[in-house]
């Protein structure tokens, strides 16, 4: 969702963070004693034509969550470049608290692939893997100082998870992805036709790049919930703004 999308859209003629990232992220989990098992496939469309496709799976059982998925560009976005992101995670979760164990992605931007370990040691983010390595940038951030951040594919999965219709709207959480530092943000419900719709925003925070802070910080978007059953939202679009212009997530 946003968190993951506008780490390529938004950035650069490239794909990324809503997240997954979309991404984005957006949302509390049910108490620690339940459990719960969510698998969603989105079609991401630019400017209304087809530009990837987005997967997402996880599952909570009891204090503890895992999840994974895969962002790969098709159509328009794919003539440009090819892109794709895996990841996954897995950590405990208490209340609407998710406190990441070990998170794991390889990436390509086109021009770039990378892989990414990180481990986390009492909710602090730990580098453990970083290919290819880098030289050391003014904008770098210690890792150290990180505690309470979630990976992108945390935040992708809390923001694309089905939730109590109580729980609609509700979220703040900041990523940190081994480099950058973000802040995705769900506010606001709102009922339309049946459906509630949510205020939301993804936003750089640190660890960018200058020209990346000048080019756009803040990039809003619209979540918006469908009905399931037994009084359960679940997501059925997100709306954003990218640097390529409109972009739509819808789920299939």
């Amino acid at each position: 969702m946003a968190p993951l999308l506008h780490r390529f859209l938004p950035s650069r003629p490239a794909l990324a963070a809503f997240a997954l990232a979309l991404a984005a992220l957006p949302l509390g989990p049910l108490p620690a004693a339940a459990n719960q098992t969510d698998s969603a496939i989105f079609d991401l469309h630019l400017r209304g034509l087809k530009a990837g496709t987005l997967s997402v799976s996880g599952a909570i059982n009891g204090s503890t969550y895992a999840a994974s998925g895969k962002l790969q560009s098709s159509g328009i976005l794919a003539a440009i470049k090819k892109i794709s992101y895996d990841a996954k995670v897995s950590g405990n979760v208490s209340g609407a608290r998710y406190t990441p164990r070990t998170y794991q992605e390889k990436a390509d931007t086109g021009s770039r692939q990378s892989e990414s370990v990180m481990d986390y040691n009492a909710g602090v983010p730990q580098l453990k893997v970083y290919n290819p390595p880098r030289k050391p940038e003014d904008q770098d951030i210690d890792p150290a100082t990180q505690g309470g951040t979630v990976d992108p594919m945390t935040a992708a999965y809390a923001t694309l998870r089905d939730v109590p219709e109580a729980e609609a709207c509700q979220l703040s959480l900041t990523l940190f992805d081994g480099k950058r530092r973000s802040q995705v943000q769900l506010s606001n419900p709102e009922m339309q036709g049946g459906r509630i719709t949510c205020a939301g925003e993804y936003r750089r925070l640190e660890g960018f790049s200058a020209k990346d802070m000048a080019e756009k910080t803040r990039f809003p978007f619209r979540l918006i919930y469908n009905p399931a059953q037994n009084g359960v939202l679940r997501v059925g679009e997100v709306q954003m703004d990218t640097l390529y212009g409109k972009g739509v997530l819808k789920r299939r």
